[in-house]
């Protein structure tokens, strides 16, 4: 039985974890100067002003501070108690936004209260983790007992995206599937996550490869057949070596495979190309299943469940592609090299990269960047403030900005493995998911490895709703970390 004992308002300061608040402190000043050098313009030079980003954003971190000190000072135990009420409140607020807001380059997802703008978006991700962990801490909850626990913790976790992508706004909504991983933590199946990550290369190969065709069918079509053929060989010898079965059926399994794939050249003369090779991996398929039902082993039926998937997901994907908007295909063409459009969706992305590979080894020097103060690169204090770093820090100030990131994702991991409870260890996992997320999609949007969904680097992009709703995120788990040891 867990024994709570007496706490006073010094013991939180005692057993806090100074570390990761030096990395916070270290990240937001680095931020600032970050926003100063990114908005300086030569033209109007002067001192900090709280006119400017930079001044502002000071304000912004003086109120955050405040607020990081407001909840150290709440009792640990109102953060569990309260959960699902914050949970609802802010799914209303959500809710609401669309309605109340003002529209935005097509977003409606600020509300102006006074003379400032907040992001509801922002604050609900510290509501939706409290709530994942309120449903985790549950007696007796976990995840794999019954399927009803599943639907639980997605719907914990899908309506606020539902909500967000009513305010049109596609980043905000993706950063909350990171979520999944806190899933895996607690015991989801890792077949899930592969699962998502064959969608996302069947997405990528689909498009990028749709129109040169080999066989009679486009070559990202082929591709991905022959990525399934791979896929479902693969896992049949796995069960195989599990299950101790037969070895000689499913070396005949794997070279009927082999011979499909090798023979879907010569044989598309007589037989289109889609046909032979759907026809092989549909016979390889039957075979599964009657060697599953012959031995009653069921989970051989997984590797069939996987061919399915991926062909179904195969001939989706033209389908889903038309649904996203203009911007949205033109984005993903532009990062998958299929269409160069550098006056239009890719020109952010390549000022950004002209400045952030001008910066060399040691950069320009502070507020010498040539691309960031002739304003080149656009919303270059909010999303894409990494090339200012780049440009004016080089490859060494770029590698010390991501090292403070790698030091504090993995200092939250520690605290979450450390955690007594359920409760603590999931919510810090969702902290280092969120982090996690926007830290290599910040990154990799603006070097042009992922396309540009307009969310903030946690920290250092300029923005209020982004500098609390992190802070609110982070202290909380600071203090549930601090009365760690008032259960025994």
């Amino acid at each position: 039985m867990l024994q709570r004992h007496n706490e006073n308002r010094p013991s939180v300061f005692a057993h806090l974890d100074w570390t990761t608040v030096i990395i916070y402190l270290l990240m937001v000043i680095a931020g600032v100067i970050s926003i100063y050098a990114a908005s300086y313009d030569f033209d109007e030079a002067s001192m900090l002003s709280f006119d400017e980003f930079s001044g502002k954003q000071v304000r912004w971190i003086g109120l955050a501070l405040m607020l990081g000190f407001f909840v150290l000072l709440i009792d640990y135990r109102v953060y569990e108690t309260y959960a699902y009420p914050v949970y609802l409140i802010m799914l209303v607020v959500l809710l609401v936004t669309p309605f109340l807001a003002h529209d935005i380059k097509g977003s409606r997802s600020w509300l102006t209260i006074g003379s400032m703008s907040l992001q509801p978006a922002e604050f609900a991700k510290c509501a939706t983790a409290l709530a994942l962990a309120k449903l985790f801490s549950g007696y007796n909850f976990v995840l794999n007992a019954k399927p009803v626990n599943y639907v639980k913790a997605l719907a914990i976790i899908l309506l606020p995206v539902l909500l967000i992508l009513l305010q049109n706004e596609t980043g905000s909504a993706l950063v909350y599937l990171s979520l999944f991983f806190v899933l895996y933590r607690e015991g989801m199946s890792g077949l899930i996550l592969f699962g998502a990550l064959m969608a996302v290369v069947i997405f990528v190969v689909a498009v990028k490869f749709t129109d040169v065709m080999f066989l009679g069918i486009p070559e990202g079509e082929f591709a991905v057949l022959v990525l399934v053929m791979l896929i479902v060989t693969g896992m049949s010898f796995i069960y195989q070596r599990r299950f101790e079965l037969p070895r000689n059926l499913f070396v005949w399994f794997g070279t009927m495979m082999l011979a499909g794939w090798l023979l879907a050249g010569p044989c598309a003369i007589a037989i289109p190309g889609r046909a032979w090779m759907l026809g092989t991996i549909g016979i390889g398929c039957v075979y599964i299943v009657i060697e599953a039902l012959k031995h009653h082993i069921y989970k051989l039926l997984i590797p069939v469940g996987a061919a399915i998937f991926c062909i179904g997901f195969m001939f989706s994907v033209n389908f889903a592609f038309q649904k996203l908007q203009p911007h949205q295909q033109l984005r993903i063409l532009v990062v998958l090299g299929i269409e160069d459009d550098l006056r239009g969706a890719g020109y952010n992305v390549n000022q950004s990269k002209i400045a952030i590979g001008s910066g060399g080894l040691t950069g320009k020097g502070f507020l010498n960047g040539t691309q960031t103060k002739l304003k080149y690169v656009p919303e270059q204090h909010t999303d894409f403030i990494f090339c200012t770093i780049g440009e004016e820090e080089g490859f060494l100030g770029s590698i010390a900005v991501v090292g403070l990131y790698m030091a504090l994702i993995l200092k939250v991991i520690a605290i979450a493995e450390r955690q007594p409870r359920p409760f603590g260890r999931v919510y810090a996992y969702c902290v280092a998911s969120y982090f996690i997320f926007h830290f290599c999609i910040n990154i990799g949007m603006v070097i042009g490895l992922c396309p540009v969904i307009g969310i903030p680097l946690p920290f250092f992009s300029y923005g209020g709703s982004s500098l609390w709703g992190f802070t609110l995120l982070l202290f909380i788990l600071l203090r549930i970390d601090a009365a760690r040891k008032s259960y025994s």
